[in-house]
């Protein structure tokens, strides 16, 4: 880990989480509905954050697995980390993170989380923490308007308001945001298990990482990649040890 052993990982605020998520996710844009916050410092300042919280789609999202309640698992909303922090931090810090959920909050058994491979990157923190790839599908959700803005069409399904008003969220969009379409890339879905045997409920198939390079679905720091070691597959599924480097961007919020 070398350099990444120096760096502190510890509970923040909800308002000092946006603070640097603003600054250094991609989007800019912060998860309103996220509930636990860890920051990361390094060298006496705060570089990175992570935000977890419910799903946006939470009825659907629990239905991965079989018999979780509302209550059994979160999602890592925003990931957000600094060109600051050295080599291997994110995964060190995701490392603790999961460790802490597990340790203060036994009720929740898993964990999920999205990589945007549209703007963003194919999640290669995921596969060095010991995520599980669960889905990859070509993007239907990331809406590029006008304006040059990127837009989740859940951000306007999960608005009550919104669907009353306007009826459907193609109408809410174009009413909010003007001419819009599809970014071009995948999304993909990975799963953490807290509880190891909350896996053998798994409803979904877990595939295998040499499916991205298969698809040519890669990407890293928002440019298409060529198939590489990173998605071999060991141990049936978490990338070989050593043969990863850090992914700089955050997931999507659905």
């Amino acid at each position: 880990m070398g350099e990444a052993k120096k760096i502190v990982i510890k509970p923040i605020s909800g308002r000092d989480a946006a603070k640097v998520v603003k600054l250094h996710h991609y989007s800019g844009k912060v998860v309103q509905n996220s509930q636990l916050h860890f920051g990361v410092f390094y060298e006496g300042r705060c570089e990175g954050a992570m935000s977890f919280g419910p799903s946006l789609d939470k009825r659907k999202t629990m239905g991965l697995v079989e018999g979780t309640k509302f209550n059994n698992f979160l999602e890592l909303n925003r990931m957000a980390f600094s060109d600051k922090l050295p080599r291997n931090s994110e995964s060190r810090a995701i490392s603790f993170a999961l460790k802490q959920i597990k340790k203060r909050y036994s009720h929740v058994e898993w964990i999920i989380s999205f990589s945007d491979a549209t703007q963003c990157g194919d999640g290669i923190i995921y596969r060095a923490s010991g995520f599980y790839l669960t889905a990859i599908k070509e993007n239907t959700d990331c809406m590029l308007t006008s304006k040059g803005e990127v837009v989740h069409t859940m951000t306007i399904k999960s608005s009550k308001k919104l669907m009353s008003k306007y009826g459907n969220w193609k109408k809410a969009m174009k009413a909010i945001h003007g001419d819009y379409a599809p970014t071009k890339g995948f999304q993909l879905r990975y799963i953490y298990f807290l509880n190891p045997l909350a896996k053998e409920r798994l409803k979904v198939p877990i595939l295998p990482f040499s499916e991205i390079d298969k698809m040519g679905v890669g990407m890293y720091k928002g440019k298409a990649k060529r198939a590489s070691s990173d998605t071999d597959d060991t141990l049936g599924n978490p990338a070989k040890k050593g043969q990863f480097d850090s992914d700089r961007c955050a997931p999507s919020n659905k």
